[in-house]
């Protein structure tokens, strides 16, 4: 077993990762008859799109001996109705400038082949922006 999700009632959970007993809480968004406290479930899953690509990047930067240490993504959620679903996220990563033009393409490539980019529903719009930056 991954994880054990507890529902606390008034339309909020707390999610304990078994393995290390890291949790988290989410809430139902304002928009959605929430106290929007928290990260909602579908701000679990745009999250997870950015810590993975962040994570398989990581793993191939070390590979290639750079270091991405402070690198961020920021995460844009966009929801459809009929039925209720994300349609669209958006992941604008900062990443160091000093990386050369043949890194910066396998670093891409990995961000774009990332597990979760895979694991979503095709008709969810990815828009993942790479800025170089100092």
């Amino acid at each position: 077993m991954t994880s054990k999700v507890t529902y606390k009632g008034n339309l909020r959970t707390t999610c304990e990762h078994l393995r290390s007993g890291n949790s988290f809480t989410t809430d139902a968004p304002v928009d959605n008859n929430g106290l929007g406290e928290a990260f909602s479930p579908t701000d679990t899953v745009a999250t997870g799109l950015a810590s993975c690509i962040l994570t398989m990047m990581g793993i191939k930067a070390k590979s290639l001996e750079i270091d991405l240490t402070n690198a961020t993504a920021e995460v844009t959620k966009h929801m459809a109705a009929n039925p209720r679903r994300i349609s669209k996220i958006e992941v604008d990563l900062k990443l160091p400038a000093n990386i050369g033009d043949k890194e910066r393409k396998i670093l891409i490539h990995t961000a774009n082949t990332c597990p979760v980019h895979y694991s979503l529903h095709p008709d969810i719009d990815r828009q993942i922006q790479f800025n170089w930056i100092n």
